[in-house]
């Protein structure tokens, strides 16, 4: 029903997308390499009815791990009541001791969230990764789908989907829900981020200030955007794209050179909102997300509506066993890696590293967990004039506010390699439009 009038435009929606710098960057033997995020015509199309049902476990989860992250910050219940072990919680990179303690504007740690999905063959929706801290791709189905529009507008008048062009205004809702009194700013490490197109394009399409650490500046425990005149103007909400250690060199990493000095203390004492919150790293470890159905239960009183992938945790002696016996059916991960990296697929290794692999994991447990192996549904793609099967996943956006709000679209990577699971832009992937099909 669309396929064919897309396709025809694939090439001219491409050289769009270069001719716009739809790009994203690698840093790799320390230079920087920057390329185009390749774009396949075909969308991914999810019905009315399928897409409610997620969204329905998405917005269950937010919660939860919302309400995770406030608690391991203050009263620690779900550690006092051994839901989660103490140590487990304490030991992952992406908990902050600076802040405990604090709380964030309307209590809001989750501003933004990206959850990467799978559908199995069966159907079967599976959670494979929380993203919680920075979490980027929005900005690449927005510009393709605006892109797409103009190259076939008889496509989307002659199919029902939702319209994905409201990301901006659902963000600004979230920025605006918990703004302290001031502009909104866009916080970019600057030209070479891996995701300066994005930085950029989404302070265009909120109307927010796009700005480096050097034009914000901290007065008597407030935060103020400096302009090209030398006028101060109040800063209520920040949009960092940059990490929590990096943030503020007075309070985390001081050799920091991206980061505002005493950023941190504002946020502290209530003056500005910073999305995502810092530390919330701690809920998005892929070890802690072994436990996402657990705090569901144990803070909403609900069982999980979205699975996650069967998941082994080798801190545990009877899990560690278990990898160990089915090492060759598993892939393991390193909890600490991103973006497609320290992903191990057992049966790929050769028998020396198989072994040195499980006697890492023996030395080191709480550094890796290990899954089934779900065999994604294909997503067919157009390559060289054919349509060709690859893996592919879903990035869901979820934005909270007064409640949580899911994005209506999402971001679908493929892989580009017909023998790959791995879908990550970094490690060679491209994407494709996400339609929700309208009731």
């Amino acid at each position: 029903m669309y396929t064919k009038n897309l396709c025809i435009y694939s090439d001219s929606v491409n050289e769009l997308l270069a001719r716009y710098g739809v790009k994203f960057g690698i840093y790799k033997d320390n230079t920087f390499h920057e390329q185009l995020f390749p774009f396949d015509m075909i969308p991914r199309v999810i019905s009315a009815e399928e897409f409610a049902y997620i969204e329905r476990g998405l917005k269950q989860r937010i919660k939860a791990l919302n309400l995770f992250i406030e608690d391991i910050y203050h009263n620690k219940r779900i550690i006092h009541d051994k839901i989660i072990p103490e140590e487990f919680v304490y030991a992952g990179s992406g908990y902050l001791a600076q802040c405990e303690g604090v709380s964030p504007p309307r209590g809001i740690y989750t501003h933004i969230a990206g959850i990467d999905l799978v559908q199995a063959k069966d159907g079967t929706w599976y959670i494979l990764e929380d993203n919680l801290r920075i979490p980027s791709g929005a900005s690449y189905p927005m510009i393709a789908r605006d892109l797409c529009r103009k190259c076939s507008p008889q496509t989307f008048r002659d199919n029902h989907l939702e319209d994905n062009r409201n990301y901006a205004k659902l963000l600004r809702k979230t920025f605006d829900y918990v703004n302290t009194e001031g502009h909104t700013v866009i916080l970019t490490p600057g030209r070479y981020n891996a995701a300066y197109f994005e930085h950029s394009y989404l302070a265009e399409q909120t109307g927010a200030h796009l700005v480096n650490g050097h034009e914000l500046t901290v007065e008597d425990d407030k935060l103020y955007f400096v302009d090209f005149s030398g006028k101060k103007e109040r800063v209520g909400v920040v949009y960092r794209r940059i990490s929590d250690e990096y943030l503020d060199p007075m309070n985390f990493k001081e050799e920091s050179l991206i980061g505002i000095p005493h950023i941190y203390d504002v946020y502290r004492k209530g003056n500005v909102a910073l999305i995502n919150a810092p530390g919330n790293g701690v809920a998005d470890d892929k070890g802690i997300y072994y436990f996402v159905p657990k705090m569901i239960n144990y803070y909403l009183g609900e069982e999980a509506v979205l699975k996650n992938a069967p998941t082994y945790l080798p801190y545990y002696q009877e899990d560690l066993e278990y990898v160990l016996m089915h090492f060759d059916d598993l892939v393991i991960k390193d909890v600490a890696e991103a973006g497609g990296y320290g992903v191990f697929f057992g049966n790929k290794l050769e028998n020396k590293a198989k072994e040195s692999f499980k006697e890492l994991i023996k030395a080191e447990p709480r550094r890796f967990i290990a899954q089934e192996v779900i065999d994604f549904r294909d997503i067919d793609i157009m390559e060289h004039g054919e349509f060709v099967p690859r893996k592919a996943d879903l990035r869901a956006f979820v934005l909270m506010a007064e409640e949580p709000m899911v994005w209506k679209s999402g971001l679908t990577r493929f892989s580009r390699n017909p023998d790959s699971f791995i879908v990550n832009s970094s490690q060679g992937g491209g994407f494709k439009d996400t339609w929700v099909l309208s009731r």
